[in-house]
């Protein structure tokens, strides 16, 4: 066990008391949705359809949950406690074929979700042991509700790839609602081999609905699992597991070695050693051996390396008295990657901070990442709060360094930016934490300071050029000559889903009424004398689409009410974007310089896309490009620009060559394209002898959030 130790069950407590169930309660009435298993400290695991009951979603929703937050009761070492947790991580439910799961299906793949909760150290056992399901394992699930009598004795009869088949006993407790997400324990090994996530109902009358009479044939207490070793391959892309990987340390690590030497000299004494040592377990939550003996050195220094926030709370305690101690730990702790930037009380009021911020102010996180960060490398995805402030903290420091100062870590850089969005006594709390974790860290307050300024300059831009309006719209193809449509509208604080019904399916005049309906919905006080732009959201094969030209007059209407000519409309491909994740910090740069960035026109057609690859590769300042080349190479090349994150992109979908769309785009600033082909198609009503083109204006801003897309679905595509 070492010096350091996990909290145990209370002493008189069961003797087996399993994996100490987590209860998931549905927010509507806080009645049991499903139980959990503890994965950390602050963390729990269950399954995504207990969530989506939580929440009184749909059961298969495969949407990521927002920030709302979960109510999660848990037995801990002060017994039962009840803790409000969010969704850190999701894996949402999916057929076998990868696509949504249907009504009737009796297995799929996925459907995990990692809750945070806000809980004190110390409040929560430690995980339990996992190892991996196999046939002919004894194990127990409770419900739940986590009461003593509801535990079902099964047994793994077969595991076929991604599902673990069980059996229960003839006798006792059968599997049924609100076992879903809970562990399966096996007592023999004192271990957690899976996740419970649905049972074989018996077969109903067709025509009642009521369950039909017992028979000798009916499949009887047959459950299906997650087995463990499939909730690792889902969960270790994502980082979730990370710190297992550092549950021993090699006496050769570097680290290892320097830490050694650090805690011999900062606490050279035993006493002293001792007093520090149950201080710092105290702080991260875990048992000590005792008030007699202190650890070893070398207990001490793989505790820090094992434990993902020791090290951050040890510094914590020796900044004030011994600073040069402090920073020496801190440099030999950056030679590993298990240490984690904050330290436990860092860590709890970094999230009390975010519980205390607007909404309107947390959907914009996002926005406020890529703005820090614009040459930081893909972020995970979903992009929930916590996945990406688990990232952020694993990155480096910022370049500019002088003397060998410590840097910024890209973490304190991103909650300044959000400071600055908060109202002032957020914005004050959220700035006090920054001061307080730059002090921790040695970092000069005028590096500090200078990123404070940067947030402040980005603030004064963003209101100088107050976000426009938008109105967001996802058009798949269903089936010929109709398409179906998910609106979002974007007043400045992220997009809000207003579309209801995404089954049905519209002719194109009936879809541009709808759209023509949500845009009469904005609030005129918050258009700031701009028309709101329209963002069309499409898959690459529909970038051609003529969603400009579609027209929504009923027969009763003056006026035509031509999408296109009313209204700034743009394309955006996400799919193309996220086709090569790399080039995503090559887009946020090309968008960062979108007023002083290079432009680019190609109209030979004799060049290849390879050739168009190289000229992008080399013109990496290039923010705009026009292309004006055959239809067939046309397309291709939008696709190349799109896909290396070119965040402009115009072309003719009507003419081939000598595009006078091209020309004319030619003399509109970058930044105006979206009203200046607006107007070039109002002139094509007008005149159009005088203005022959189809422009398409492809436009993907990197400070606005796009939502989520699901463009595989086979509900919303064709």
């Amino acid at each position: 066990m070492g010096w350091f130790r996990a909290l145990g069950p209370e002493p008189g407590g069961q003797e087996d008391a399993g994996p100490f169930v987590v209860s998931i309660r549905r927010t509507r009435d806080g009645k049991t949705a499903g139980g959990g298993l503890v994965l950390a400290a602050d963390a729990i695991l269950t399954c995504a359809h207990v969530v989506n009951d939580a929440l009184g979603r749909a059961m298969f929703e495969t949407r990521t949950p927002g920030p709302d937050e979960i109510l999660v009761a848990l037995r801990g070492p002060r017994g039962t406690e009840r803790f409000p947790a969010r969704v850190a991580h999701w894996i949402a439910p999916r057929a076998k074929t990868g696509g949504p799961v249907g009504d009737g299906e009796g297995e799929w793949h996925g459907d995990l979700a990692v809750l945070r909760i806000d809980a004190p150290p110390g409040s929560t056992f430690p995980p339990p042991r996992r190892i991996a399901m196999a046939a002919e394992q004894r194990v127990t699930v409770w419900h739940g509700s986590g009461q003593g009598a509801t535990f079902a004795d099964l047994t793994v009869k077969s595991l076929e790839g991604p599902v673990g088949y069980l059996d229960g006993a003839a006798t006792g407790m059968a599997v049924g609602r609100g076992y879903s997400g809970g562990p399966l324990w096996s007592r023999q090994h004192k271990a957690v081999v899976g996740l419970m996530t649905a049972h074989f109902m018996p077969p109903r009358d067709p025509d009642t609905g009521k369950p039909l009479p017992y028979s000798p044939q009916h499949l009887v207490r047959r459950s299906w699992g997650i087995p463990w070793q499939r909730v690792e391959a889902e969960l270790r892309p994502l980082g979730v597991l990370d710190a297992e990987e550092h549950a021993t340390v090699d006496p050769d690590d570097p680290a290892f070695v320097l830490l050694t030497e650090a805690i011999e000299d900062a606490l050279p004494s035993a006493v002293g050693r001792g007093d520090c040592a149950r201080k710092l377990a105290r702080a991260c939550g875990v048992g000590h051996g005792g008030e007699v003996l202190p650890p070893t050195v070398e207990e001490f220094a793989a505790f820090l390396l094992t434990h993902p926030r020791a090290l951050a709370a040890l510094v914590e305690m020796l900044r004030r008295g011994n600073p040069d101690e402090a920073d020496r730990m801190l440099a030999a702790g950056r030679l590993s990657r298990a240490p984690r930037l904050l330290s436990p009380r860092e860590y709890t009021r970094l999230h009390q901070q975010l519980r205390d911020i607007d909404r309107s102010v947390l959907g914009r996180f996002a926005e406020a990442v890529r703005a820090a960060l614009p040459l930081a490398a893909a972020f995970p995805g979903g992009e929930t709060i916590d996945a990406l402030i688990d990232h952020l903290e694993t990155l480096p420091g910022d370049g500019r360094s002088d003397d060998g100062e410590p840097r910024v870590p890209a973490l304190l850089r991103v909650m300044e930016y959000v400071a600055v969005l908060c109202p002032p006594p957020q914005s004050a709390g959220v700035k006090l934490w920054s001061d307080s974790v730059a002090v921790r860290l040695g970092i000069p307050r005028s590096a500090l300071a200078e990123r404070r300024s940067d947030a402040q300059e980005w603030a004064r831009v963003m209101r100088t050029r107050s976000a426009r309006v938008r109105v967001l719209v996802q058009v798949t193809r269903a089936e010929p000559g109709r398409h179906r449509l998910r609106i979002w509208c974007d007043e400045g604080a992220g997009p809000r889903q207003v579309s209801t019904d995404t089954s049905a399916s519209y002719a194109a005049s009936e879809a541009a009424r709808e759209l023509l309906r949500v845009l009469e919905t904005l609030d005129p006080a918050a258009l700031n004398e701009q028309r709101p732009l329209v963002e069309v959201l499409v898959d690459r094969t529909s970038l051609n689409l003529p969603i400009d030209e579609w027209e929504g007059s009923a027969p009763d209407e003056i006026v035509p009410g031509v999408l296109g000519v009313e209204f700034p409309l743009v394309m955006h491909c996400p799919e193309l974007l996220r086709r090569h994740e790399r080039f995503l910090p090559d887009w946020r740069r090309r968008w960062s310089r979108l007023d002083s960035g290079a432009t680019l026109v190609f109209s030979d057609a004799s060049l290849s896309t390879n050739e168009i690859y190289a000229e992008l590769m080399r013109k990496l300042d290039a923010v705009r490009v026009s292309v004006d080349v055959p239809a067939g190479l046309r397309d291709a090349v939008v696709q190349v620009c799109l896909a290396v994150g070119v965040p402009v992109v115009v072309w003719d979908r009507g003419r081939d060559t000598d595009s006078h769309v091209v020309k004319q785009m030619a003399e509109v600033a970058t930044r105006e394209l979206p009203d200046g082909v607006r107007s070039y198609r109002a002139n094509t009503m007008l005149h159009p002898l005088e203005y022959p083109g189809r422009p398409v204006l492809a436009w993907a801003d990197a400070d606005r959030t796009v939502p989520r897309l699901h463009l595989t679905e086979p509900q919303e595509s064709a």
